[in-house]
């Protein structure tokens, strides 16, 4: 349990009714967006290079059960800082948030005492990137081509036949021919239709080779 400190008596989250801005809750990972979002992106305070894309399917670190498993819907989370998943707009030399005038509808919504707002809103009225990309562009058109060449369904059935010996070699040749067409559209976009590398993780998600790399190697996926 995080505690906190005040007038030398330790407090729990409990019995606390206010932030110390300890910065556990920034430091795990940025929020999820939800539709109250969308003027963030419109009034300029983030842009679509903050942005990861969670794909359905895909697995995700759900903090509320403590478990890894499929999102069962496309999900539009805050990227994280470098190589690592604390929020990129939580600033560690002075344990506060670089947006906090601005801060995201969960951000508002989370005390650490009281997490009842946030558990009730997880969830529930989250945008995709059809809702924050203009209706006219192309690039649409390539993720859905993505979703449909390289369906997180479709890897799921694959790593389950992993343990099971006589498939393995298929299974993996298929694995890898997923991958290899992940990174071909990728490049397409990046190459032909001018994609900005920094809107890639917004536009296509995570690279599948680093997601499967994640699953086959230590188990520890994106967090949600």
């Amino acid at each position: 349990m995080i505690t906190g400190r005040q007038g030398g008596k330790k407090l729990s989250h409990q019995e606390r009714d206010h932030c110390i801005r300890c910065g556990t809750c920034c430091l795990k990972g940025g929020p999820v967006l939800h539709h109250e979002d969308k003027r963030l992106l419109r009034d300029g305070h983030i842009g679509y290079q903050n942005l990861v894309t969670i794909r359905k399917g895909e697995r995700a670190y759900d903090p509320f059960t403590d478990t890894v498993k499929p999102v069962a819907q496309e999900l539009i989370k805050v990227r994280g800082a470098g190589k690592e998943w604390s929020c990129c707009f939580y600033d560690p030399q002075h344990s506060a948030c670089t947006i906090y005038e601005h801060r995201f509808f969960e951000c508002r919504l989370l005390n650490c005492w009281d997490p009842a707002p946030l558990v009730d809103a997880a969830g529930k009225n989250t945008i995709t990137r059809a809702d924050i990309i203009n209706a006219h562009d192309p690039i649409l058109e390539v993720i859905a081509m993505h979703e449909q060449v390289c369906p997180y369904d479709e890897v799921e059935e694959l790593l389950a036949g992993l343990s099971r010996e006589e498939e393995k070699a298929e299974v993996k040749a298929r694995l890898n021919d997923l991958v290899r067409k992940d990174l071909a559209i990728r490049e397409y976009a990046l190459s032909e239709l001018g994609l900005r590398g920094e809107f890639e993780l917004f536009i296509f998600g995570r690279p599948l080779f680093k997601v499967l790399g994640a699953i086959t190697s230590a188990g520890a996926l994106l967090p949600r």
